[in-house]
């Protein structure tokens, strides 16, 4: 038991580790993170209730997500080596795909849940 807990303990090290190392090193995921301390402000001003706030932040994990698993894919794809290749360059533009694509899932998302609320209150 201790020996797993020893194990589990290490492993949430390691993986802090690389939240840290994409924080400081990939100026895509300090936009992500910027954008979604916005999102969350928002929400927070503009009262979003609960089951809104859960979808809010289930978006923004899977960007942030993706983003890293980006990341992780072309670092990957680096380490290998070699000339360049048009499996690489496949691997890279779908991990970076999979990025856009959840950032345009995350513009929808807001549009939703704010659109209707900031237009209320332009109204007024």
């Amino acid at each position: 038991m201790r020996l797993s807990l020893f194990r589990l303990i290490r492993s949430f090290g390691f993986a802090f580790a690389g939240v840290a190392h994409i924080v400081a090193s990939q100026p895509n995921f300090q936009i992500h993170l910027f954008a979604a301390a916005l999102v969350i402000i928002l929400a927070l001003v503009l009262e979003i209730p609960p089951p809104e706030m859960a979808v809010l932040a289930l978006t923004i994990g899977l960007v942030v997500a993706t983003e890293a698993a980006n990341t992780a894919i072309e670092s990957a794809v680096d380490a290998i080596g070699g000339p360049p290749s048009l499996a690489a360059k496949r691997a890279k533009d779908s991990a970076a795909g999979a990025v856009l694509l959840a950032a345009v899932a995350a513009v929808v998302t807001g549009l939703l849940i704010f659109g209707p609320r900031l237009l209320s209150r332009l109204g007024h």
